[in-house]
């Protein structure tokens, strides 16, 4: 299977080719090309995925881990020593479809949206850049790999929310995701050398063989403050998922990263950089679960309160796109909680598959909401909701799309996020009460503001356009992937995704717990009909109970003042008490240092440049004193 090597080949390529020489090609003909090279790198990812799960991939009862490309690029020890390669394991391949997938989707849709752009190729060979990354970090051999890529996706980013570059709102998101991520990932790098000194490898095959026994057996013994070594590297790895995936407390970029075109939004959201923290943890679930099961017991219930602060705030939020913003939040959450909440190996592994089959369902119909939102954007030319209402008389395709989506959103049978989201609710059941009540409310505080964000954009007025800003449905290049992913929406739930992805590779059955479903129904539909009847029509209810609620009101629709704290903290605590010390140190110490070596060296030279004046007399005079001082030592001494 080494052909799988083209599906990072051409996206570089087109990086290149489009970075280097697309202001020399016509827009079109940059987006053609960009949108060409994506579409055979999803026709790659297919043909990879069937010759894995059908043809080549299973060895016994267990899903094998293939490695058709593999060379070495740094050695440090006989053991230690960073791989570039392709590692081909269900997730990895599970990956590759809906990156590929989503991202030709992406592809297509911009030929519409971001027709007459300025930068039109740059976009284009950002996006590129931006698929690459993901694409490397997913297929990585060996945890350093994955963080070469892991970073690259974070400068990916930083130039993609940022790409309007000429908005000072823009070059603030875009540095703020850039500073935030880089904080968590420190905590990444840590936790691998932590990791990787003790094990002496960064290859996740070792790391993850035998039940993760090499972690165990190596960081035996080893504490810090009352905690294990194998704890700290864990929760220190955790960290960097933390801020990719965009859980509380290092949320407060990913709003902001609205900033960028739309449908880079859809990209990041649904199938690139807030999935790569969840993919992390997967991809060293094994070791999680043997050598730090306190470090799952930590993520599941920081996922659990990141996914409630996240639904409580989109409720509030009239922005569409920071409604989804938070939305994405609070499903990604759900997914780490799923992988919180797993044990390992067969029915009893349900909450992996589970995150993992969430991931997969979130990624059609999150692209799909965002696509929808990006064409009632490009219809009415606002991002608020109070600029909207009626659309659905003007937007047909649009807003049954749209629909499509919430309903999948809600948790609604028969449509994907059901299924996926009913899985989750299970593993919860069977393992923690207190999280799955709570994660049963979020369900109906889902479908609530989803379904509030429908009923405003499309219906709840009879607001009339004029002929100078009628709205209008998309063209067919942001038409056809809406339908494309509506599609996805609806089937995609009925994957017996067990029998792909489970903890152990080893494939197991699943079938519908009455009793969850019938709760998780109920949630959704409790929270729809709510929505309905506030929302549905213009109604006095939503300001009467907006005042009634008070400072809780005030305090989500602020999103509870977390951009305030964190200005705080970093200018009253670590630039005062941190940054100025070190600047001081640095100026005064090193700085000082550095100017008093200078000063002694032009002293030193100006005391003994005399000697190459160039004056024959005076060489003469040195050369005859010096012969008499040293027949004056050698006689005396």
């Amino acid at each position: 299977m080494e052909y799988s090597l083209f599906i990072l080949i051409v996206p570089f390529f087109l990086f290149l080719v489009l970075g280097l020489l697309g202001m020399k090609m016509k827009p079109k003909a940059a987006g053609i090309i960009g949108t060409a090279g994506m579409g055979l790198c999803a026709i790659c990812a297919s043909a990879v995925a069937y010759q894995y799960f059908f043809q080549t991939g299973m060895v016994g009862e267990e899903w094998q881990h293939l490695v058709p490309v593999n060379f070495e690029w740094l050695r440090f020890t006989e053991s230690l020593h960073i791989d570039l390669g392709i590692l081909l394991d269900p997730i990895s391949v599970m990956m590759l479809v809906v990156i590929t997938t989503v991202s030709l989707m992406v592809h297509i849709y911009s030929l519409g949206y971001m027709h007459g752009e300025t930068g039109f190729q740059r976009y284009y060979a950002l996006l590129s850049l931006f698929s690459f990354s993901m694409l490397g970090l997913v297929v990585a051999t060996n945890i350093f790999q994955m963080y070469i890529f892991w970073e690259l996706v974070g400068v990916s980013s930083y130039s993609l929310i940022g790409f309007y570059y000429t908005k000072p709102s823009a070059v603030a998101a875009s540095k703020k995701a850039f500073i935030v991520t880089r904080f968590a990932d420190l905590g990444f790098l840590i936790g691998i050398l932590l990791l990787s000194f003790y094990t002496k490898t960064f290859d996740f095959g070792l790391l993850t063989a035998d039940n993760a026994g090499l972690v165990t057996t190596s960081m035996a013994g080893g504490t810090f403050m009352g905690l294990s070594i194998a704890t700290w590297a864990l929760a220190l790895i955790f960290m960097g998922g933390a801020g990719k995936s965009a859980m509380f407390p290092l949320h407060i970029w990913l709003p902001d990263a609205m900033e960028g075109p739309t449908p880079v939004s859809a990209l990041i959201h649904a199938a690139t950089m807030v999935v790569a923290g969840v993919f992390l943890v997967a991809r060293l679930f094994p070791v999680y679960f043997f050598a730090a099961p306190d470090v799952l017991t930590l993520i599941a219930y920081v996922g659990t309160f990141t996914a409630l602060f996240a639904a409580i705030i989109a409720i509030t939020q009239t922005d569409i796109k920071r409604v989804l913003a938070f939305s994405t939040i609070s499903q990604i959450a759900y997914m780490m909680v799923a992988l919180g909440v797993s044990d390992y190996g067969g029915h009893d592994g349900l909450g992996y598959m589970a995150s993992m089959f969430h991931l997969v369902t979130h990624a059609f119909f999150k692209a799909l909401l965002f696509l929808g939102a990006g064409s009632v954007i490009h219809a009415v030319h606002s991002n608020e909701m109070s600029q909207m209402g009626n659309l659905r008389r003007y937007m047909p395709v649009t807003n049954i799309t749209f629909a499509i989506a919430c309903l999948a959103i809600a948790g609604i049978w028969p449509f994907s996020g059901f299924f996926s989201k009913d899985e989750i609710l299970a593993a919860a059941f069977h393992s923690n009460p207190l999280i799955f009540w709570t994660l049963w409310a979020i369900a109906g505080l889902t479908a609530f503001y989803m379904w509030r964000l429908y009923y405003c954009i499309f219906w709840n007025s009879n607001k009339e356009y004029n002929e100078h800003h009628k709205p209008h449905e998309s063209p067919l290049t942001m038409a056809v992937p809406l339908i494309i992913l509506a599609i996805f929406s609806i089937f995609s739930g009925f994957i017996p995704f067990a029998g792909f992805i489970s903890s152990d590779n080893v494939p197991f059955h699943t079938h519908i717990d009455l009793t969850v479903a019938s709760l998780s129904i109920g949630a959704g539909v409790a929270g729809i009909a709510a929505a309905t009847v506030l929302y549905l029509k213009k109604s006095d209810w939503t300001a009467e109970i907006a005042q009634s609620l008070g400072g809780l009101y005030r305090a989500a629709l602020h999103k509870f003042y977390l951009d305030e704290i964190w200005m705080w903290v970093t200018q009253s605590v670590v630039f005062r008490y941190i940054c100025i010390p070190i600047a001081w140190f640095d100026r005064h110490i090193i700085d000082g240092a550095m100017n008093g070596l200078a000063w002694a060296t032009h002293r030193s030279a100006g005391s003994v440049k005399g000697l190459q004046s160039g004056q024959v007399q005076f060489y003469a005079w040195v050369f005859v004193a010096g012969s008499i001082l040293i027949a004056v030592l050698v006689l005396f001494f």
